[in-house]
């Protein structure tokens, strides 16, 4: 599996020290189960944390926090330090489901209990383990179907699991994650062959474009 699209940088500061919420955390989990070099740089990070809480540095972790790690960390390795891990994680074996998602929805893509809620469209909602504001869900879209196009009222977090879709970010295949704000506006189109089966977290209800889709979305719920 070749991962192209990453988790935010910022993103990845606040999975390390636990400051994302349930949805988004398991979807995070998950990506980093199937990518090396976020596995890397988590790995890193976390090691940074433990140099600062052993020497006494403080930390700011505002704003651009991750960048100015990281590239602590490349001085550190410029100059003969130990703060990256030498050798990154072995890659997790491969899964239909991974692992972090299995509490949620088994282990199968198979055995999901699709809702239909508009044509080419199927969706199945998440129950989380503790109370939240943010929406888990998957999408199940039909093979060369393209979703209207929409920005997102906070953040979203979207894996890929099975097939593929493309956007004006690219091309988001099993493995990718769109880890997108409300400043990002676009309209994914599934490739032809395969639907595209996808997990989901969102703080806020999709932004759709246009009076038609703003009522599609009454219906489709997300």
């Amino acid at each position: 599996m070749t991962v192209l699209h990453h988790l935010d940088r910022n993103t990845l500061l606040r999975y390390a020290s636990g400051d994302l919420d349930e949805a988004f955390a398991a979807i995070a989990a998950a990506h980093l189960a199937l990518c090396e070099d976020c596995r890397r740089d988590l790995r890193a990070v976390e090691e940074l944390g433990g140099h600062f809480l052993e020497h006494g540095d403080a930390a700011d972790l505002s704003g651009d926090a991750l960048s100015r790690i990281m590239a602590r960390i490349d001085a550190a390795e410029a100059s003969g330090g130990s703060i990256r891990p030498k050798r990154p994680p072995a890659p997790a074996a491969h899964q239909e489901v991974p692992l972090p998602l299995q509490r949620y929805i088994g282990s199968s893509l198979s055995e999901i209990p699709w809702k239909f809620v508009a044509p080419g469209v199927h969706r199945h909602r998440i129950r989380l383990e503790k109370p939240s504001g943010s929406s888990f869900y998957m999408l199940k879209i039909a093979s060369g179907m393209a979703m209207p196009e929409h920005g997102h009222g906070g953040a979203e977090m979207t894996l890929i699991l099975s097939g593929a879709y493309r956007d004006a970010l690219g091309r988001f295949g099993p493995g990718d994650i769109a880890d997108l704000d409300e400043h990002v506006e676009h309209q994914p189109r599934v490739e032809p062959g395969a639907p595209c089966i996808c997990i989901v977290a969102t703080e806020a209800p999709t932004r759709f474009k246009g009076l038609l889709s703003r009522l599609m979305q009454r219906v489709i719920g997300i």
